[in-house]
């Protein structure tokens, strides 16, 4: 863990308006989880303090102490106003705007899966229609997912932890998608459930794939695929692929466009999902499966989870 991303408890009481000592207290109360520098000074993880402020609702007094925007506190905007703000301001490029709404409807204690799937999700499909209809152009539509991958970005470093002793899960997308976003999505997801979660990155071929894996020996898979082209190489590059991962024990979750009922039934995979909601889902069940001494990655093919990366 980096110094950028341990603080201190004066730092700490500092941005959310409360005495150094009562902020030390509570840390002596494990209401904040610390660690210990090689001196033996106490620090806190950004991480655990967003954790904190998502489920207390605590307000930030001076956010920038922390790296963080400004913001108002809770937000009393329905999702779909949040969603509609969120377009104004990806297509106008205010991307400071951006960042600041996230970041309100995160610490006002909405799951970052219903934030994906609520807000930034259909933003963007909104932003495609308008792309559609010619009165968006196509650098708007850059712009805006670059400036959407950033925010995405720096809370997924909030979050990221290197404990060896947290599963690992890694992911891409299959050959000819390029999509970052619900990467980005996935990788923050899972960090935030409790995994090591690394994204590979877009457009990977499946061979590359199977070498993370056997590299890498992960718990888990999670594939995107917006549009399978030549399904004659697709398919069997895919099989392949499951399995190497039902070999070494790695629970595979597929989802996006492209494996629709008709594919879904030519191949194996742990769970399919359509939505950041029901990922969640997925990788908190494993985990507690994992806690309880069962084996979250049975490799059991089930439509119980659908994920539309």
């Amino acid at each position: 863990m980096s110094a950028r991303e341990l603080l201190t408890p004066k730092q700490v009481a500092s941005a959310i308006g409360v005495s150094e000592s009562s902020l030390k207290r509570w840390c002596d109360r494990g209401v904040l989880s610390t660690v210990r520098t090689a001196g033996g000074h106490r620090r806190i993880p950004l991480h655990t303090v967003l954790k904190y402020l998502h489920e207390s609702g605590q307000p930030l007094v001076a956010p920038e102490v922390l790296g963080l925007p400004r913001v108002s506190g809770p937000s009393d905007k329905t999702l779909q106003q949040a969603c509609d703000e969120l377009v104004v301001q990806l297509l106008d490029g205010r991307s400071e705007l951006c960042r600041r709404l996230i970041f309100e409807l995160y610490l006002g204690g909405h799951h970052l899966a219903t934030i994906c799937d609520e807000v930034i999700q259909p933003a963007f499909v909104e932003i495609g229609r308008r792309w559609e209809c010619g009165t968006v152009q196509v650098y708007q539509e850059r712009v805006a997912c670059e400036m959407t991958q950033r925010v995405l970005t720096e809370l997924q470093l909030a979050w990221s932890r290197r404990d060896p002793q947290m599963p690992l899960a890694i992911g891409g997308t299959a050959p000819g998608d390029e999509s970052r976003l619900p990467m980005t999505m996935c990788e923050l997801i899972l960090s935030h459930c409790g995994w090591r979660a690394t994204s590979l990155g877009t457009n990977l071929p499946f061979a590359s794939l199977e070498s993370a894996l056997v590299t890498h020996k992960p718990k888990l898979l999670w594939l995107g695929c917006s549009h399978a082209c030549h399904l004659e190489t697709f398919i069997p590059s895919y099989r392949r692929l499951i399995h190497r991962a039902q070999d070494l024990g790695v629970a595979v979750v597929i989802g996006g466009r492209a494996f629709d009922a008709g594919l879904r039934q030519q191949l194996s995979y742990t769970a399919f999902c359509e939505n950041m909601r029901q990922f969640q889902e997925f990788a908190e069940s494993w985990i507690a499966a994992e806690e309880h001494g069962k084996d979250g990655a049975s490799g059991v093919t089930t439509d119980a989870h659908r994920l539309a990366l």
